[in-house]
């Protein structure tokens, strides 16, 4: 019998790498032998076509494992206390996260030292965003505080889900439609759930083969930034401030926002939570999946952190589907330096869309690799930012998705220990 040799393959991070890497070396060369129409001819409509992939499957994955995540969580009508608080602390911790990644973003604002004459050349080519979104602020200058009730509330949900910029509207169906399952009684709503649930697995695997041809798109996408900036290379001392502020938002969750949060809602001392996570964190960071850190998350609240095994085994299973911390606070980031690098002013409504649907999407952020990707091309698309601005963070996304990953299992816990302190 013949033996056949398997082949090596890469990580996909390190080809995601490889292939920014080899877009910006394609726009360089493109440069100086005049050769911008052929980029824009030929390679930059592949990364075009990798973006509407992308934005092909944003809402019907996030309305399904929006509406999966919510009635997976059956065993609140059993722990209708314990699910309340724990989902109410969830949301919360989230909201702090994000808006810990708005303030950074706008404060350090990352984006804006990409050189300033090539991001009025850039403008240039979203003329038409542009414009739309100064037409939008004209319609919205007159309405009431209030109005963007309006604006989360569809009054048809089919064309809120034939319109990616309605995502606010499909999150909120979603999750109506959820919560309303869990009140009818679990034999009828079943031929549904197990619907929902085959559909759920379907488009986990249409993302996963999307996901693989990421580096392709990247390597277009990027080709033509390069071109679009003229081969100025400003955008990418930009790109490692984001990084660092990135990096030191989620060592702030880490150091100083959990260790608050035991110091005055728990029994336990911080550094000697700090010190009993370490291994969960090292352990996550290393896999850069939650799902699969959980069994030894599980083990160190019980055993370290001294968690009652009924709180444990129901808080942090949820905890891996719908506290998102550290995600939602690199979304928030993301947005803002891709929208200050294209050179967009994001509004203060535009800036509370945000805030709103990472929160509400990190319920139905799937953990899977590359799921984050959708949920900010979704989120983008929302604010009127060109998705095409994700290549730019792509290439160092995984040392950053590795980092958060350690945030989500740390916020996890934390919170384990906080439902614990108030149950008892």
């Amino acid at each position: 019998m013949k033996e056949h040799k398997k082949r090596r393959t890469f990580p996909l991070y390190l080809q995601i790498l490889a292939g920014m890497l080899l877009g910006i070396l394609i726009g360089l060369v493109a440069i100086p032998l005049k050769g911008e129409q052929i980029i824009q001819d030929w390679i930059r409509p592949w990364g075009t076509v990798f973006i509407r992939l992308l934005q092909l499957i944003a809402v019907p994955l996030v309305f399904l494992s929006l509406i999966k995540g919510v009635t997976g969580l059956n065993d609140i009508k059993k722990f209708s206390r314990l699910g309340g608080k724990t989902i109410a602390i969830y949301l919360a911790t989230t909201a702090v996260a994000v808006v810990l990644g708005l303030s950074a973003g706008l404060i350090v604002k990352p984006g804006t030292l990409v050189n300033r004459e090539q991001v009025a050349h850039l403008q240039e080519n979203y003329q038409t965003v542009a414009a739309e979104k100064a037409l939008e602020a004209e319609l919205t200058h007159d309405r009431g505080p209030l109005n963007f009730l309006e604006d989360i509330v569809p009054n048809n949900i089919v064309n809120a889900l034939s319109n990616n910029s309605a995502m606010l509207q499909v999150i909120f169906f979603a999750v109506f439609f959820g919560i309303a399952a869990l009140m009818v009684p679990r034999e009828k709503v079943e031929p549904i759930l197990v619907l929902v649930d085959g559909l759920n697995d379907i488009i986990l695997k249409m993302v996963d083969y999307i996901i693989r041809v990421a580096p392709v798109g990247v390597t277009a996408l990027m080709a033509g930034l390069v071109i679009d900036f003229g081969g100025d290379l400003s955008m990418f001392g930009a790109l490692g401030v984001y990084a660092l502020t990135v990096a030191l938002s989620l060592l702030a969750l880490i150091f100083l926002f959990y260790p608050a949060l035991i110091h005055f809602f728990s029994k336990k001392k911080a550094k000697n939570f700090l010190r009993a996570m370490y291994p969960v964190q090292l352990f996550a960071f290393t896999t850069s999946s939650s799902a699969a850190t959980l069994p030894v998350t599980m083990e160190t609240v019980e055993k370290e952190l001294k968690v009652s095994k009924e709180t444990a085994s129901f808080v942090l299973p949820v905890g891996t589907t719908i506290n998102m911390d550290g995600t939602s606070c690199y979304q928030a980031i993301a947005v803002l330096f891709i929208a200050q690098v294209i050179g967009i002013d994001l509004t203060l409504s535009q800036i509370l869309t945000v805030l709103a649907m990472t929160i509400l999407s990190s319920i139905g952020t799937p953990a899977i690799p590359g799921g984050s990707y959708v949920i900010l091309t979704m989120v983008l698309t929302s604010v009127g930012v060109p998705a095409e601005g994700l290549a730019l963070i792509l290439g160092i996304d995984r040392p950053l998705d590795m980092l958060r990953t350690a945030v989500n299992v740390t916020g996890d816990a934390a919170v384990a220990s906080i439902v614990d302190r108030s149950s008892d």
